[in-house]
């Protein structure tokens, strides 16, 4: 049985997709949710499910508190779900392929710090893309930089706001990330 560990910023609606999708899986389970905000509707998200819910502030993350929950969690995988803090160097490279990430737009395109959530899709939309997507990646230690693993497109239609690209973007995010996730796991 594998253990994955989800960090998370938000409200958790990706971490509690992948929790259900996993719940009663014979090859993985989310051993724990680690965020770095006390008010993150994630945490009440995990303690329904049952799931360890662990705030660390943003010094212990980047000072070696979060690589060693990590290890105490026995963790096989790091999957990030909105987790709006960069991830330590250390932690890359003793988690190496073992840490994933979404991103809400195919990248190379619209990438990098302060890319995310709304701010990607308003982009999109300003820019009037006729499509938009998701990103799987490995963590690296630049934002939205390492190498590729899974993306999938939407189209976007001309009258299109924001939020309607928000919306079909995250559905692609609940279809493919959890599946995604089961298919790495054989190989870690």
């Amino acid at each position: 049985m594998k253990n994955i560990v989800v960090l998370a910023s938000g409200s958790g609606t990706n971490a509690d997709n992948i929790a259900h999708y996993f719940e009663d899986s014979d090859i993985a389970r989310v051993v724990a949710v680690i965020t770095n905000r006390s008010d993150a509707g994630v945490l009440d998200k995990a303690r329904k499910l049952g799931i360890r819910a662990i705030t660390l502030s943003n010094a212990e993350i980047a000072d070696g508190t979060l690589q060693e929950k990590l290890l105490n969690l026995r963790c096989d995988l790091v999957v990030l779900a909105g987790f709006l803090r960069k991830v330590p160097q250390e932690l890359i490279q003793a988690f190496e392929k073992r840490i994933i990430n979404i991103h809400p737009a195919l990248l190379p395109d619209y990438g990098g710090e302060g890319m995310y959530g709304k701010y990607v899709h308003q982009a999109v939309v300003e820019n009037e893309e006729e499509v938009s997507g998701i990103t799987i990646h490995y963590v690296n230690e630049e934002y939205d930089e390492g190498e590729i693993i899974f993306q999938e497109e939407v189209e976007i239609d001309f009258e299109d706001t924001w939020e309607d690209v928000e919306y079909k973007v995250r559905e692609l995010e609940y279809r493919h990330y959890p599946s995604v996730i089961e298919y790495l796991l054989p190989n870690l």
